[in-house]
């Protein structure tokens, strides 16, 4: 698979079967990815792996968990601007029409939120934690680590769904996973195989034109 097949064919998946993933596969995944760029070549990224018997147990850990957390950053900025605003409100509403869950059917809606944290039925997860020394470079090389692992992911014929949701359960997931407190919850990655039955995972969000956010210098 070519680079720009993987590009075009990742989705955000969030309705997974429960068919195994070896912890061998995720160690090679993981091995390629940390060919990823990051400067000065500090990589920040610190990954915990969620798979097999232990991910039974984190989700009994999740479900235990009845405590407010707070949340280690905000998801999305306060007021919200335009384009970003339309942007995000269109996805959610292309998602909630997929699953057949209207505007009005809050219960349906936050329901459906919650399968965050059962990682959409995934057999296995990463967690990416970060330093708290570390500033937005090395947020971006994190990214560009993650990038770089579910398009592996998608070569390897594996689904993925990135989950910055984890950010509000900060120390459900480092209490599991013993994570120190010098570490930050940056976001979770659910890793499997997409159910082909599920209309959600057929949602293929918007993109704006090139010239919405390109200039380009004459």
């Amino acid at each position: 698979m070519k680079v720009s097949e993987a590009m075009q064919a990742r989705r955000t998946i969030r309705n997974f079967l429960d068919t195994p993933v070896p912890d061998a596969t995720l160690r090679d995944l993981l091995t390629a990815a940390a060919r990823a760029p990051s400067g000065g070549n500090v990589q920040p990224w610190r990954i915990y792996v969620v798979n097999g018997d232990a991910m039974v147990r984190f989700r009994e850990h999740v479900q235990a968990r009845t405590d407010r957390e707070t949340p280690e950053y905000a998801v999305y900025p306060a007021g919200l601007k335009e384009p970003y605003r339309s942007s995000r409100f269109k996805c959610g509403e292309d998602m909630y029409a997929l699953l057949g869950i209207p505007r009005e059917d809050k219960p349906a809606r936050f329901a459906h939120l919650a399968r965050n944290y059962d990682l959409f039925g995934a057999p296995a997860a990463i967690f990416c934690f970060i330093d708290r020394i570390m500033g937005p470079p090395q947020w971006s090389d994190c990214g560009m680590f993650l990038q770089s692992f579910m398009l592996l992911a998608q070569e390897a014929g594996l689904d993925t769904c990135p989950q910055e949701a984890w950010a509000s359960k900060p120390e459900t997931v480092a209490s599991f996973v013993g994570a120190p407190e010098e570490l930050m919850l940056f976001c979770g990655v659910a890793i499997g195989h997409a159910n082909p039955e599920a209309p959600v995972n057929t949602l293929v969000t918007d993109r704006e034109p090139l010239e919405t956010w390109a200039t380009f210098i004459r």
